[in-house]
C-alpha cells in the first residue's frame, strides 16, 4: 500500500520573546492510502500544530515532510498553496462556508482557482454534494441548512478537487451528538467506498472510536499509536480503559 502521509523526526519550536515553546519533539509518523486515522491529544499536546504542518499552513523547525513520496515541507508558500487546492481537503469546525451564496457555489469555489469551465464545475459540485446526501439542497444558502448539512456542504467542498487526503479539524465540534454521529458515519461511507484517506484531529474518544487507526499524542510526542481490531463489536473497539490526553 503506497504511503500518502510520512514525516521524519519532526520538530516544531515557537519562540515567544526570549522564551522557545517546544510544540513537536521529534514525531515520525506513516500514514497509508485509504486509512482513517484520528489524531487525539489535549489542549497542547501537539495534535494541530502536527495536523497545519501536515496541512502545509506551517513549516517543522526540524524534520522532514513527505506527501504521496515528496518533500512538501520546505517548499515555498506559493508551492504550499498550489498542493492545498490540488491534494489537500480541509474541514474545519466551524464550517467556513460563504454565507450570501448557494451550496453548489460554495462547492464550485475551489474549482474555479484550478480553471475548471462553469459546466465541468457545476457537474462535480452536483456530484458531490449528492455523494455527501445533499443533491436536493444545491441551492439553499447556509442559513437555510442545518448545521449538519453545513457540514456536509463544507465535506463536498473538501472532496471537490479528488485529493490525496481530507483533513478534519475537530469537525464535529458545533454539533450535537446525533448529527456528530452522522458527519463521522459519512467520514466512515467515504473512507470505505470512495477509498479516501481521512486524517481527523479531536479530543474525543467517541469521535476518534470511529477511525481505523488512533494516533495519540502528549507533550509533543506520539505516546501510543493503535489499530482497530476489526473482530470487536463497536462498544470493545479499544479495549480497557486508555490514558485520556
Amino acid at each position: 500500500m503506497s504511503e500518502v502521509i510520512r514525516v521524519e523526526d519532526l520538530y516544531k519550536t515557537y519562540r515567544m520573546g526570549d522564551i522557545e515553546v517546544p510544540a513537536l519533539r521529534g514525531i515520525n509518523l506513516k500514514i497509508d492510502r485509504g486509512e482513517f486515522v484520528a489524531v487525539m491529544g489535549s489542549s497542547g499536546s501537539g495534535k494541530s500544530t502536527f495536523m497545519n504542518i501536515v496541512g502545509c499552513l506551517d513549516r517543522p523547525s526540524r524534520g522532514k515532510y513527505f506527501l504521496e513520496g515528496e518533500e512538501v515541507g520546505s517548499l515555498s508558500r506559493d508551492q504550499w498553496a498550489h498542493i492545498r487546492n490540488k491534494r489537500i481537503g480541509f474541514v474545519f469546525q466551524g464550517f467556513n462556508l460563504l454565507s450570501r451564496t448557494t451550496a453548489l457555489e460554495n462547492v464550485e469555489l475551489p474549482m474555479m482557482y484550478n480553471g475548471f469551465a462553469g459546466k465541468q464545475r457545476h457537474n462535480r459540485a452536483v456530484e458531490v454534494l449528492s455523494l455527501v446526501g445533499l443533491g436536493e439542497r444545491l441551492d439553499h444558502a447556509p442559513n437555510q441548512l442545518s448545521g449538519g448539512q453545513q457540514q456536509r456542504v463544507a465535506i463536498a467542498r473538501a472532496l471537490v478537487n479528488g485529493p490525496s487526503l481530507v483533513l478534519a479539524d475537530e469537525p464535529t465540534g458545533n454539533l450535537d451528538s446525533a448529527t456528530s454521529a452522522d458527519i463521522m458515519t459519512l467520514f466512515q461511507r467515504l473512507n470505505s467506498a470512495q477509498g479516501i484517506t481521512m486524517v481527523v484531529v479531536t479530543h474525543e474518544s467517541d469521535i476518534a472510536n470511529y477511525a481505523q487507526r488512533r494516533v495519540m499524542f502528549r507533550d509533543g510526542v506520539i505516546v501510543s499509536d493503535e489499530r482497530k481490531d476489526a473482530s470487536l463489536k463497536q462498544s470493545e473497539i479499544w479495549g480497557g480503559p486508555k490514558a485520556s490526553g
